[in-house]
């Protein structure tokens, strides 16, 4: 696998995206989703000049981010749960899994310093997806306000694993309408400016409906788990 090659070939689909949308490339950043793979194959990345990094597994983020340059940019993509907060946060620069009030307030209580999050909304309402039901975002917003350790940086959603187009961008959009709802209330604690959404096989649709961040897995460092088996 040339990771190289399949980080210039995504380059091009963010700027063929963004121009049909006369959007800015540089506005969308690709985050090497790498909890499938080596730390080595995320030091490959690193060198082609992938600068931000997911992990869902607090083990996974630990191990790579002592190989990987210090500039790089690490995300917690994962289902965070509440005992593993205190260990995650000094390592994580964002975290795409804030979905309850339980887990905000373990971060409000373990953070030394303000944590970025993305609220995970479950547009497709999906019983197989975490996340907080599109209705209920405007409240959830309302009361993380009280606590000062939090920025509501954006939003995140996965949407389904369908090539029906119109789904696709049914959710992208509604979660794009949602987040610019939150931005034009003007919280100093949830500016909301960012959208992490899109993936592999939907990252051209999510950047044409708003996507500031894209998770990509399989088609710029692969599956190694998968090669194994």
């Amino acid at each position: 696998m040339n990771i190289q090659s399949n980080f210039n070939r995504l380059q091009e689909g963010v700027k063929e995206a963004c121009s049909r949308k006369n959007r800015k490339p540089e506005d969308v950043n690709i985050i090497a989703v790498t909890k499938y793979v080596s730390a080595d194959t995320a030091l490959k990345a690193a060198e082609a000049g992938v600068v931000h990094f997911g992990e869902n597994r607090l083990e996974g983020l630990l191990e790579k981010k002592e190989q990987l340059p210090e500039n790089a940019v690490w995300h917690f993509i994962g289902t965070l749960q509440t005992r593993k907060v205190k260990d995650v946060l000094p390592h994580a620069d964002y975290i795409h899994s804030l979905d309850r009030m339980s887990l905000a307030e373990e971060i409000q209580k373990r953070a030394d310093s303000v944590i970025s999050c993305f609220l995970q909304v479950n547009v497709s309402k999906e019983e197989s997806k975490h996340g907080l039901d599109v209705n209920d975002v405007m409240s959830f917003v309302d009361k993380v306000g009280k606590l000062d350790k939090i920025k509501i940086v954006g939003l995140m959603t996965m949407a389904p694993y369908t090539e029906d187009e119109k789904t696709l961008r049914d959710v992208f959009r509604q979660l794009k309408q949602l987040q610019v709802s939150i931005q034009q209330r003007g919280l100093h604690h949830a500016p909301c400016s960012e959208l992490s959404m899109g993936m592999s096989n939907d990252y051209r649709i999510a950047v044409e409906e708003g996507a500031t961040f894209i998770r990509i897995g399989s088609s710029l460092v692969g599956n190694e788990k998968e090669e194994v088996s």
